[in-house]
């Protein structure tokens, strides 16, 4: 809920000239992805996900659904720039697949060496729209690293 608020807000403060659609989603993605971050990271929601009847194709379609995060920015934020949201996507769906791909063993190191390029890609290589830093860390985080690796739930001791 914060995160929610606190893009729109800086946004705002930063004196960005964003339109009312642009603080808008940068709220709705804030909210969507830091709470996906918390929220897919719980025990509760790793049971779910990682249940025994759930395939390589279902997890593929969790991740692909999320087309329309980039879609924005790139529209949004970045005037147009298909070519960041082919890159973002792309590199989202080839991670997803390796990282799904993987035996269990090796699932969580892949996961996080992935999420480490994707910051390199974010960093160095994608443009950032001022005050959208924080969301190609976040949305890949939350999808390769809080949903994708499959852990053993714990339950409170």
């Amino acid at each position: 809920m914060i995160a929610g608020i606190a893009a729109p807000v800086y946004a705002v403060y930063a004196d960005l000239g964003w339109s009312i659609v642009q603080l808008l989603v940068a709220a709705l993605l804030a909210f969507d992805l830091v709470g996906g971050v918390v929220t897919n990271a719980t025990s509760t929601t790793k049971r779910w996900y990682h249940r025994p009847e759930a395939t390589f194709r279902d997890h593929l379609q969790f991740v692909a659904v999320h087309f329309l995060h980039p879609l924005l920015v790139g529209w949004l934020f970045l005037g147009g720039n298909w070519l960041y949201v082919a890159v973002v996507y792309g590199y989202l769906l080839l991670a997803a697949a390796l990282i799904l791909k993987t035996p269990l063993y090796l699932q969580r190191p892949l996961a996080y060496t992935l999420y480490l390029l994707s910051l390199l890609l974010a960093f160095y290589a994608l443009p950032q729209p001022p005050g959208m830093e924080w969301f190609l860390p976040v949305f890949y985080l939350k999808l390769l690293v809080s949903h994708l690796v499959t852990e053993a739930p714990f339950a409170p001791k």
